[in-house]
C-alpha cells in the first residue's frame, strides 16, 4: 500500500513540475518548512514516549494504563489527555507506541480522544474568544464524550478480538 501512495505521489510531482516548474519549487519549499516547523515538536515526543517505554517495563505499562487497569487506567489517561498538547499527527504515533508497550484499546482511546478534544492547556485562550461558560461547557462535554468514545471502542474490540 505504501508503494502505491509514494508511487502516486512522485508521479503526481512530475505532472505537477511539468506542468509549472516554479509553482512546484515553491510548493515543495513551502512543504519543506513546514516540515522543519513540525520536526522539532514530533521528535521531542518520539523521543520522550521512546524515553518513557524504555524505562517502564511492559508490566508496568500493562499495570497503569493496560487493559486490565480498568476504571483507574481510563481516568489517568483521559486526565493524562486533557493536560497534554500533542498534535494530532504526533498523538496517533505515541499511541501506537503505547499500544505496542501493552496500553489497552480503551485506555488509548480516551487519551486520544481526550489530547484532541479537551483542552486545558488551552482553555484560557478559549476562553478570550467563547466566554467561560461556553469554554468550560464544551470541554465538559468533550470529556464526557471520550469515556462514550473508549466505551464503544472497548465494546466493539471485545466483538472483534
Amino acid at each position: 500500500m505504501n508503494l502505491i501512495l509514494y508511487s502516486a505521489t512522485a508521479l503526481l510531482l512530475m505532472l505537477s513540475f511539468l506542468k509549472d516548474k516554479e509553482k512546484t519549487k515553491n510548493a515543495l519549499k513551502k512543504a519543506w518548512k513546514a516540515f522543519e516547523n513540525i520536526l522539532p515538536q514530533f521528535l521531542v515526543v518520539i523521543l520522550l514516549v521512546s524515553l518513557l517505554l524504555s524505562v517502564l517495563d511492559r508490566e508496568t505499562i500493562v499495570k497503569i494504563i493496560g487493559k486490565e487497569s480498568g476504571l483507574t487506567g481510563i481516568v489517568l489517561a483521559a486526565v493524562v489527555g486533557s493536560i497534554t498538547l500533542i498534535p494530532g499527527f504526533i498523538a496517533f504515533p505515541t499511541a501506537a507506541l503505547l499500544l505496542e508497550g501493552g496500553a489497552g484499546y480503551m485506555q488509548i482511546g480516551v487519551f486520544i480522544s481526550t489530547l484532541m478534544m479537551v483542552g486545558v492547556a488551552t482553555l484560557p485562550v478559549e476562553i478570550q474568544y467563547f466566554g467561560k461558560r461556553l469554554a468550560r461547557y464544551r470541554n465538559t462535554l468533550a470529556f464526557i464524550f471520550s469515556f462514550i468514545v473508549a466505551y464503544v471502542i472497548g465494546k466493539v474490540l471485545e466483538v472483534v478480538l
